[in-house]
């Protein structure tokens, strides 16, 4: 990451709007931005398909549900944050599973790039089929975008809703039993 560019355009963006990059407040914004480009733009210097280590265990076709994982993002669009949650379920196959932690790694790299939430979802269970190769892949992400919420119509609170589903999770049955399990109704 080129923390020289991203501290002169900061710059140049302060100076857009009018205001004195020379002033006590404004005077460390151009570093400080700079170091959190560095971490909320980790992701685009790793695989997130490296993050999934394989595992095996008897399990042809019991669903492996892990929601509610916490994720934030910038929208490539306007450069605002969108955050919310994922919820990843996959039916394995051959026996092959991941570790809990790996999805979340897998969410956290994804995530930590310029993103679109339609995109980010789609990424997270592509990696999966990908690497796990299972029988079944469902991935929906909630999400408050702040470009609906701090511009254009201003509207705070709406959620927005993305899933991706692949293989047996395409069919009404398990589709539904994942669903179930999302929303905190599934009997134990």
């Amino acid at each position: 990451m080129d923390r020289e560019k991203i501290e002169q355009g900061v710059r140049l963006i302060l100076e857009g709007i009018g205001e004195d990059v020379g002033r006590e407040g404004l005077m460390d914004t151009p570093r400080r931005v700079a170091e959190m480009c560095s971490e909320i733009f980790d992701g685009l210097g790793s695989d997130p398909l490296e993050k999934l280590k394989l595992y095996s265990t008897k399990n042809e076709d019991e669903l492996i549900l892990v929601k509610d994982i916490s994720f934030h993002s910038i929208c490539e669009h306007h450069l605002l944050p969108f955050f919310g949650n994922v919820h990843i379920a996959y039916v394995p196959a051959k026996d092959r599973i991941t570790g809990f932690s790996h999805l979340v790694r897998v969410v956290d790299i994804f995530s930590h790039r310029p993103q679109l939430q339609e995109r980010l979802t789609t990424d997270i269970a592509d990696a999966l089929v990908e690497v796990l190769r299972p029988r079944g892949v469902l991935v929906v992400i909630e999400a408050e975008q702040m470009c609906l919420t701090m511009r254009g119509i201003k509207k705070p609170g709406i959620l927005t809703m993305t899933s991706a589903m692949r293989g047996i999770l395409r069919q009404e049955a398990t589709r539904m039993e994942a669903f179930s399990m999302i929303m905190g109704k599934a009997r134990l």
